[in-house]
């Protein structure tokens, strides 16, 4: 690259540490209103950024790709996943696409363990009872859930996320079983005491838990069709903290409707930020606002993770975060 300053152009407010260093490094354009960029306002992005930095609410899909001015040489992705991204329309306009893996792996397995705790031992209910001023005393038989000690948890994608949450479930008693492309090492099955099912769908049929940790891909949309779903057991609980269209949510409200599961938890919707009617309003469901990396060190981390590429892309070299096809 030459030595000019890239012109950097983010989509979204980013913490304002992030985007001072943005503004020192780079010629750098802020979306200080945060009001996301529609069709319109990412084809002209697309025009006139060296680099785009996108969201996972931005649509960069092929046709946007094709219409990119030549001087668009890379996409640094702000989050870890590139579902949102057509990564053979980029490598065919050879753009450089990156994103922010590892930095949000801890708080995103945290609020996993968060939101089977919150279903399980129903504390988001019992939090609506007091606050409504409708708890007036203990009660032997009164809002009681399920016990995790000595459960089956069942993890569907063993990547970092997937091992964090492991870890996390093992000190709450919980067995955990995992679902992968394929087996994690030995090493890390023996530290895990995990077991490895190929069969998807013996695993869902057999766990007391399930929690989604894999990533959005042609091959796990609605991963949870109406099918498996109807092959979870009645106390079983459901989380979802990885991508919403890894469920079919109108198969899921379904199965809520008729008590076919004991209860689920959400941070991501298929067609977010909609949520179907259907889950809404129920006892037994537990939905956040897309909360998984949600914190300030997160987001920090993540911004610091984008500077990086952008400027080891500057200096000539390949970024550590690069994406290619093959790895998807």
């Amino acid at each position: 690259m030459s030595n000019a300053r890239l012109k950097v152009v983010l989509t979204r407010r980013l913490p304002d540490a992030v985007e001072t260093r943005m503004r020192e490094l780079f010629d750098a354009e802020l979306n200080l209103k945060d009001i996301p960029f529609d069709r319109a306002a990412l084809e002209a992005a697309v025009q006139r950024a060296d680099v785009l930095v996108p969201t996972i609410t931005d649509e960069i899909d092929a046709g946007l790709i094709a219409g990119a001015g030549d001087q668009l040489k890379m996409i640094a992705n702000f989050g870890a996943g590139v579902d949102h991204i057509d990564i053979d329309a980029a490598v065919a306009r050879q753009i450089i696409v990156t994103n922010t893996p590892g930095v949000l792996t801890e708080d995103t397995a945290d609020l996993a363990m968060s939101l089977i705790l919150a279903v399980s031992r129903r504390i988001v209910e019992g939090a609506q009872v007091v606050a409504e001023g409708r708890f007036e005393g203990w009660t032997p038989t009164w809002m009681c859930g399920r016990k995790l000690w000595g459960k089956r948890l069942g993890i569907v994608g063993m990547g970092r996320i997937g091992q964090a949450l492991a870890r996390r479930a093992r000190a709450f008693g919980l067995q955990v079983h995992y679902h992968n492309r394929k087996p994690v090492s030995p090493r890390i099955e023996e530290e895990l005491g995990a077991t490895y099912w190929d069969d998807l769908d013996q695993m869902l049929s057999r766990m007391d838990v399930i929690s989604l940790n894999c990533p959005a891909t042609k091959d796990t949309h609605h991963l949870l069709s109406g099918r498996r779903l109807g092959l979870l057991q009645p106390q079983a609980i459901l989380v979802n903290t990885a991508r919403g269209e890894l469920i079919d949510e109108a198969a899921l409200a379904e199965a809520v409707a008729r008590r076919a599961l004991s209860g689920v938890g959400l941070d991501v919707y298929e067609n977010e930020p909609a949520i179907h009617p259907g889950l809404i309003g129920r006892p037994n469901v537990v939905l956040l606002p897309h909360l998984g990396s949600a914190t300030l060190e997160a987001r920090q981390d993540m911004g610091d993770r984008v500077i990086l590429n952008v400027m080891t892309f500057q200096n000539g070299h390949r970024p550590p975060d690069r994406v290619i096809p093959a790895m998807l």
